[in-house]
């Protein structure tokens, strides 16, 4: 029987899983709006800035909710001229302590600092300075609270895998875009 700590952790990849599917879209409608963008500047010597700001506002939303997806398939950034030597165990130790030490640390500071943040452009219904801008930039600046919020569920749901793993529980999950 699996204990409810691991039955989370697959609710949460799963619902990580849900969400980097959708930004793939998200990403394709970045692309067409750029393309449009640049087809009517060049072809035709139109621009918008509404066209302008979405695309780095598509970009922003992709970037803030795929973070989590990124981490389920721990295709994030790393510098693994030691860690790519380790054993299984010996990986699942160290990047479960640094979950504890960096990741949540960081991830609650981002949380926090964006509150007030979020709350002042809310407050004053922010809304793009430039005439014919995007209105409601509160409403993209609140994908910060999300983004960093699934990014820190799935270092909750890497906890527990690799908790898992370290106490020799179950072997690490062999997650590889090659899978799907």
């Amino acid at each position: 029987m699996e204990s409810p700590l691991r039955r989370l952790a697959r609710k949460i990849d799963l619902v990580q899983e849900h969400i980097g599917r959708a930004m793939s879209w998200v990403l394709l409608a970045m692309v067409l709006v750029t393309f449009g963008d640049v087809v009517l500047r060049y072809a035709f010597n139109q621009s918008a800035v509404w066209t302008q700001e979405l695309e780095w506002h598509l970009f922003a939303v992709c970037y803030l909710l795929a973070a989590g997806y990124t981490m389920l398939y721990d295709e994030h950034v790393r510098v693994d001229i030691v860690y790519s030597r380790w054993s299984k165990r010996k990986k699942a130790k160290s990047d479960f302590i640094f979950l504890f030490v960096f990741f949540f640390p960081s991830c609650l500071m981002i949380l926090l600092t964006t509150w007030p943040f979020l709350r002042n452009s809310f407050m004053v219904n922010e809304g793009s300075p430039d005439p014919g801008g995007i209105p409601a930039r509160w409403l993209l600046k609140s994908m910060i609270i999300v983004g960093f919020g699934l990014l820190t569920l799935q270092g909750i749901s890497q906890a527990v895998k690799n908790f898992y793993v370290l106490k020799g529980w179950e072997e690490p999950e062999r997650r590889a875009k090659e899978i799907h």
